[in-house]
């Protein structure tokens, strides 16, 4: 349809696609700080004021910690993505920003995989959705190994009644609709992301060992990047919670958080009230831990995603012509 109009009218368009999703993304952020019905914005700025959180030694270690987060997710993003093309750590950033930015209103994340392909030339483009794919299984694969273990501790901790947990139910509703989908795996016909399994498979075992290991590798610090920033927010609001039994927690929350299908912009909400049930098992102030799930969601979504509307408002498509 973009082809059929004139250039001036196509890049009007284009302009106005990008605004639009600008615009969009900080409105609903916005909309999300301000409007929250479980935690107050103004009440949230004071609380975090009291917890010296906006002193210059917290707020630089947490925005260390930030940093260190999406770092490690471009560089993963660049060794995935070298194994078609070279890419520069520039433009692994550009590329995993922006697609943040794009991806935010959408179920998911899932417009994080069109975004990041229109990066590319239409020869890469369906390569890029199945390296983006798998970046994202292996950071899955961590968070649920970590879970796992966490979620055991947990229950065997508080004594957590698993018949009657809800939470518990749905993770055994998981398990086995992971069991229906390994035997699901063997039909040639199931797909994923509109991917034969088959293909999958077979683009991830001619990929070099030593891109694969890197990127499990670094989905790992990662993970434990965040989750020790959960936990040192912990330690600022003051909660007496040993190292162990927080990480038990952290683990359990992210594990049940993970597998809510949600939209987005949703994704503190979701946190937020598996957060509460989880934490206060452990004598956790709700407010206290609503205000940490938002401030974690702030730190490593909205300020990236800040960062991430540049280059969205700065992209220009790849021609097919070029590589």
């Amino acid at each position: 349809m973009f082809r059929a109009l004139p250039y001036k009218t196509n890049q009007f368009f284009f302009v106005l696609i990008k605004l639009s999703i600008v615009i969009g993304a900080f409105y609903f952020i916005y909309n999300k700080l301000t409007t929250n019905s479980d935690l107050n914005f103004n009440e949230f700025i004071v609380f975090l004021t009291k917890n010296h959180v906006f002193s210059l030694k917290n707020a630089l270690f947490l925005v260390f910690l930030s940093l260190f987060n999406w770092l490690f997710e471009i560089k993963k993003w660049q060794i995935l993505v070298s194994s078609i093309k070279t890419i520069s750590f520039y433009e692994a950033s550009k590329q995993s920003l922006g697609a943040l930015t794009a991806s935010l209103l959408t179920p998911n994340r899932i417009g994080d995989y069109g975004a990041k392909a229109l990066y590319f030339t239409s020869i890469y483009r369906k390569r890029i959705v199945l390296l983006n794919l798998l970046g994202n299984l292996m950071q899955m694969s961590i968070t649920t190994l970590f879970g796992m273990v966490g979620w055991y501790f947990f229950v065997v901790e508080y004594n957590v009644d698993v018949a009657n947990f809800k939470a518990s139910r749905f993770l055994f509703i998981m398990v086995i609709i992971s069991i229906l989908s390994f035997i699901g795996l063997k039909q040639k016909h199931f797909t994923i992301k509109g991917f034969s399994v088959e293909k999958v498979i077979h683009f991830i075992k001619n990929m070099a060992i030593k891109i694969k290991v890197s990127s499990f590798l670094l989905s790992l610090v990662r993970y434990l990047v965040f989750s020790f920033q959960f936990y040192f927010l912990l330690d600022i609001f003051g909660v007496e919670v040993s190292y162990f039994h927080a990480m038990v927690a952290i683990t359990s929350m992210y594990l049940l958080a993970s597998v809510i299908p949600s939209i987005f912009i949703f994704d503190v909400i979701i946190k937020g009230s598996v957060a509460v049930y989880i934490f206060t098992t452990v004598q956790v102030n709700e407010f206290t831990i609503l205000s940490i799930v938002m401030l974690m969601w702030i730190l490593n979504f909205v300020l990236p995603s800040l960062v991430g509307s540049y280059y969205v408002l700065t992209f220009t498509p790849q021609k097919n012509k070029t590589a």
